[in-house]
């Protein structure tokens, strides 16, 4: 059995990780670390200590009335994707161990668009 980050647990909610194929488990919120562990094989889990990560990335939709997915982006391991029931509870149990400088809103379509024209428009 897998031996949890965290001595104190602040939220468990059921996820899920998007790496591939989309695996279900449970999302676990500590004061230590950030954790996934998948429920058909605990084998399989994921362990972000808090100060191995540098950004979470939230997709916020309509508002900020809609939050399907966010980011965990590492220094060394690179960015794991995750949705949950209610990604705001999971977003604001983050803040309390992730500053909030680190803490960001992923760009929107109309955004992406925007940054990929005036990319082009500085390189030439």
């Amino acid at each position: 059995m897998v031996q949890s980050l965290n001595t104190k647990v602040d939220l468990v909610i059921k996820g899920t990780m998007f790496i591939g194929l989309p695996e279900y488990g449970q999302i676990m919120i500590g004061d230590k670390a950030f954790e996934f562990y998948e429920n058909r094989n605990p084998q399989k889990y994921i362990q972000v200590p808090w100060e191995e990560v540098e950004y979470v990335t939230a997709s916020v939709l309509f508002g900020g009335k809609w939050i399907p997915r966010y980011a965990i982006q590492t220094k060394h391991n690179g960015t794991f994707t995750f949705a949950s029931k209610d990604p705001k509870k999971v977003l604001r149990a983050i803040r309390v161990y992730i500053d909030s400088e680190k803490m960001v809103r992923s760009l929107g379509f109309f955004g992406v668009i925007k940054r990929a024209f005036t990319r082009k428009k500085k390189g030439n």
